[in-house]
């Protein structure tokens, strides 16, 4: 609305995507404060509270907490972008398609385990992956459809390795999937998972920006695709949306984000770092959720193959709670690990 308001009345401040995404940035931080105390409300009368793992007793208190708050910030970046952002961009409506479909998925995953009570119903595992398989192809033609290039591009290097071509598609749906899976094994503790993402969504914007800007990208030899940094503008209106989610979601948490959110945010990560051709680097933005991740294969690969567990319990997270270490001090250290991990990637681009 911003945008068409801007060519409409002649006003240039508009035009400008960095305005915008400020502008993005506190509508849907601004909705999400005043959303959440009637979701908390609403959630309370329908009893639609977190169901506690049997295998996490540390978390037994944690029953009542309500979840599908990710619900709210989906819906506050959904609105922002709508107010703040260029509507005739195919990229804009690719992103609403990827947050709104991998949100739904989440969402029926939730419902699922709230109506039984149990954290193991829900969608079985299958049907889940199945969903998020559909959803990940449907956004991967699409890109193709809009002549999004298929090259392979890597850190350090400024011209991509190859062409991979139609193939991309498998590519990146195995990308929309392992970050969607790594944000939602990450999200086990109180703010956890909304830091990081928050950290990974500047990041990919600001790439996104000077991927997007001929200038900047033939200064710093990243690849020029145009039109791809109107992307800032949803990338930091779901930051926005993330870091008034937070003034609930802080430790001690008054709502989870659930299913609902961590899947939304791992499929738009997945997204950005697409349009960015930061595929790889996102190892890096992303390295909280690697470490969770590979903590998890590891247990279960070595436990498979030698009986024996690395870790008192996975996903790492866990593993430091069972050492005693209190929950807000593991919390702030992955923080601190994902903000420095987020800046090492950064400075990786002034090395081409």
């Amino acid at each position: 609305m911003l945008f068409e308001l801007s060519q409409l009345l002649t006003i240039n401040l508009f035009g400008y995507i960095s305005v915008r995404a400020g502008f993005a940035f506190f509508f849907a931080f601004v909705f999400t404060i005043f959303a959440i105390p009637r979701y908390l409300a609403w959630a309370a009368s329908k009893k639609a509270n977190q169901p506690i793992s049997k295998y996490v007793p540390a978390h037994e208190g944690k029953k009542h907490t309500p979840t599908m708050g990710g619900a709210v910030f989906i819906i506050a970046t959904l609105i922002a972008t709508l107010l703040s952002a260029k509507l005739s961009s195919l990229y804009v409506w690719g992103g609403i398609a990827t947050l709104f479909g991998f949100g739904l998925v989440g969402f029926k995953d939730d419902i699922g385990k709230i109506l039984s009570g149990n954290n193991l119903e829900g969608l079985t595992p299958k049907g889940k992956m199945a969903l998020l398989i559909l959803i990940a192809v449907l956004v991967s033609v699409l890109l193709l459809y809009a002549g999004f290039p298929t090259e392979f591009y890597v850190p350090f290097l400024k011209t991509p390795l190859f062409d991979i071509g139609y193939f991309m598609i498998l590519f990146w749906v195995l990308v929309f999937l392992a970050t969607t899976n790594a944000v939602n094994l990450t999200d086990g503790l109180d703010g956890l998972a909304t830091v990081p993402s928050v950290i990974a969504l500047v990041s990919l914007g600001a790439i996104l920006y000077i991927t997007g800007h001929a200038i900047f990208s033939g200064y710093l030899l990243v690849p020029n695709i145009k039109g791809v940094g109107e992307m800032t503008i949803m990338a930091a209106a779901l930051a926005g949306g993330l870091l008034g989610f937070l003034w609930y979601n802080c430790y001690p948490a008054e709502v989870f984000m659930g299913d609902t959110g961590s899947l939304a945010i791992g499929g738009f990560l997945a997204y950005l770092a697409i349009l960015g051709k930061s595929e790889i680097l996102l190892l890096l933005i992303g390295f909280i959720f690697v470490i969770e991740t590979v903590s998890v294969i590891l247990q279960v690969g070595s436990y498979k193959l030698r009986k024996e567990r690395i870790f008192l319990m996975a996903p790492i997270h866990h593993h430091f709670e069972l050492k005693k270490w209190a929950e807000n001090k593991i919390i702030v250290r992955f923080w601190m690990i994902s903000f420095l991990a987020n800046l090492l990637a950064l400075i990786s681009f002034k090395f081409r």
